[in-house]
């Protein structure tokens, strides 16, 4: 496709993005953190890692995982309406508080540890297709780019960490919007050359598919960062955006599959993100440097916007004793010494596991608020425990067994 066309695409969809009725729209605002987690660092290596593991039905399992993750995302949001008034009812205290409080401190470290990692990729990539690698500058970038969302965080708080994020986030729709009406061209011309999917036959189990598939779970998560918006925004408008974060992410991971597939299947290398930017020069030679770009912006919204969800869970847990701002301070101080003096990522597949204990850990929240919801009928009830008990051993199985994708 042309060079010329896809750069329009992008421009124009950035145009859109950056529209005031867009970006002042308290909706949008309110959507923008959890889309940038959920359309972080997995995105790009989706496509690659489904075809790795099963091959054309790539795009069933996607709708698969998509559907399972906006289940996760309705018990989020059920404790969002009915959970949160039982934390601030003394009466109720001490039957959902220990629950809430043991989730939001796994939570808690997976935010650490992801927004260090996140970073540190960032770093890597620019360095990487820069041309220059060594360790130690990757950490000298990282600790400066840290540091900037630290002192935006500070001195801007919430709303100039949602103006970086608006930024990053326009500019990653945009470039996925040209990657996409790129695929749709290549698939037109793959169509009409009459070619047939190639197996890439990569000789796994059943076993190790499963286990790769529910690991790849944890890739479209990040929509649980509406539940620490509650300084800003309230019950209704948490759940309504959250749902259209999973939405829209959620019909951009399945395009991204669907329309991909024919090129995704000559892929035949370990999944990471550089496959589909490299595979991607076969679609117009400009689209790689525009993934790169959106890689990094990627990482960079994805970074804001679970340090914008961790800033609000460290307020909640001190009780509101310490302001978000001071959660964004102590987050990026414990990235950086993450990042100078551990293996991130070693340590990111502890992370992956402790998002899925995170969320097992919301459902028993839920299973308990269940039990004290004043508006819900008996059959109600019934219905609820049974789909978050069905939703708990599904998620412990998960901690137990999946293997984590990054």
């Amino acid at each position: 496709m042309s060079n010329f066309v896809l750069p329009g695409v992008a421009l124009v969809a950035v145009v859109v993005l950056f529209l005031p009725t867009v970006r002042n729209a308290a909706r949008w605002r309110a959507t923008v953190t959890p889309l940038a987690s959920i359309i972080g660092s997995g995105f790009l290596i989706s496509g690659p890692l489904l075809t790795h593991v099963v091959a054309a039905w790539a795009p069933v399992a996607m709708l698969g995982i998509l559907l399972v993750a906006f289940a996760i995302g309705a018990v989020i949001r059920f404790n969002i309406i009915h959970a949160e008034p039982l934390l601030a009812d003394a009466g109720h205290f001490r039957i959902v508080m220990p629950l809430q409080r043991l989730s939001d401190l796994a939570l808690g470290l997976a935010y650490i540890v992801s927004v260090a990692f996140y970073v540190r990729l960032l770093a890597s990539f620019v360095l990487r297709f820069g041309g220059h690698r060594d360790a130690v500058i990757e950490n000298v970038l990282t600790t400066v780019v840290l540091l900037f969302i630290a002192i935006v965080g500070w001195f801007r708080g919430l709303g100039g960490l949602e103006k970086m994020e608006e930024a990053a986030v326009a500019i990653k729709l945009a470039i996925i919007a040209a990657l996409l009406i790129g695929l749709v061209g290549f698939d037109w011309h793959w169509i009409v050359s009459d070619q047939t999917l190639i197996n890439p036959n990569e000789n796994l189990t059943g076993i190790e598919s499963i286990r790769l598939l529910a690991g790849l779970l944890l890739i479209v998560q990040g929509f649980e960062t509406s539940r620490y918006l509650g300084n800003a925004y309230d019950p209704a408008m948490r759940v309504r955006s959250m749902r259209l974060a999973q939405l829209i992410a959620g019909g951009i991971y399945l395009l991204f599959v669907i329309t991909g597939l024919p090129l995704l299947m000559e892929f035949h290398g370990i999944a990471d993100e550089t496959a589909i930017i490299t595979l991607a020069g076969r679609v117009a030679e400009i689209l790689p440097a525009l993934l790169i770009l959106a890689a990094v912006m990627s990482q960079f919204s994805a970074a804001v916007a679970d340090t914008v969800g961790a800033g609000g869970l460290f307020s909640e847990l001190s009780g509101s004793r310490l302001s978000s701002r001071l959660g964004y301070i102590g987050l990026v101080a414990v990235a950086i010494l993450l990042v100078w003096t551990g293996n991130v990522f070693d340590i990111v597949t502890l992370a992956s596991r402790v998002f899925a204990a995170y969320y097992l850990l919301q459902c028993l929240v839920a299973i308990a608020a269940t039990f004290r919801a004043v508006r819900l009928t008996g059959v109600q009830c019934v219905i609820l425990l049974t789909s978050f008990s069905a939703m708990a051993m599904m998620l412990a199985l998960i901690v137990v067994f999946a293997i984590p994708v990054g």
